[in-house]
């Protein structure tokens, strides 16, 4: 996850900034939780905007194989986990810190449904019944869409991802992406879930398979 300025990002595969953790008090699936925190991950010292205006949007996750793309310290794995027991979570994201704090915050809540794996590590045939992102939107336009067009193919029929994006860092161009190109090419659809304190909620959906006889 990454939309505001520092010095690492969700992209850095390498954290060029301290590692050593602190102990930070959020509110996650309307519960206080502890959880580990460091340098080098997006959003080290506290639960970003964004991220929040994600968790408040978004409606209770399904069962079944869940994703939070671009995991950081974990804030929407957690929450997603907590709200959906009975389903698998992969939290994934390339900076291995971000995985190991990850793994760590699930284990101190008792969140043994949580995979923290490295994006290759994750099963081609995995299909997944809900996305959730905060997605890394200064890597770039092209490393961006390179990046949806990896998962957001891989929604179960009838799935949704949830996207959140800063309106002034491109979300309307970003939805009319989705929608006309990637959207068109692999059956998408793509409406505004929702808008507060400047960005943009993007609900992306695969139809439900049509009924056959």
């Amino acid at each position: 996850m990454s939309q505001e300025p520092t010095t690492d990002h969700y992209f850095s595969a390498e954290p060029a900034s301290a590692g050593d953790t602190r102990a930070l008090t959020v509110t996650l699936a309307g519960r206080e939780v502890e959880v580990l925190t460091a340098g080098g991950v997006f959003s080290g010292d506290r639960l970003d905007l964004g991220t929040r205006v994600l968790l408040r949007e978004v409606p209770d996750p399904p069962a079944g194989e869940l994703l939070d793309l671009g995991c950081g310290w974990g804030p929407v794995a957690l929450t997603m986990a907590l709200l959906a027991p009975t389903a698998r979570v992969w939290a994934v994201d390339i900076n291995p810190r971000a995985r190991e704090l990850t793994a760590r915050n699930a284990a101190r809540l008792g969140l043994h449904m949580v995979r923290t794996v490295a994006p290759e590590a994750v099963p081609d045939d995995v299909r997944f019944t809900a996305i959730w992102s905060n997605p890394p939107i200064r890597i770039g336009k092209p490393a961006l869409h390179a990046l949806l067009a990896q998962w957001l193919p891989r929604l179960d029929a009838g799935a949704c991802a949830h996207l959140v994006v800063q309106r002034h860092l491109g979300a309307d161009s970003l939805a009319q992406w989705l929608s006309a190109d990637l959207g068109d090419r692999v059956g998408l659809t793509v409406v505004r879930a929702g808008s507060a304190k400047g960005y943009r909620v993007l609900r992306v959906c695969r139809p439900a398979s049509p009924l056959t006889e």
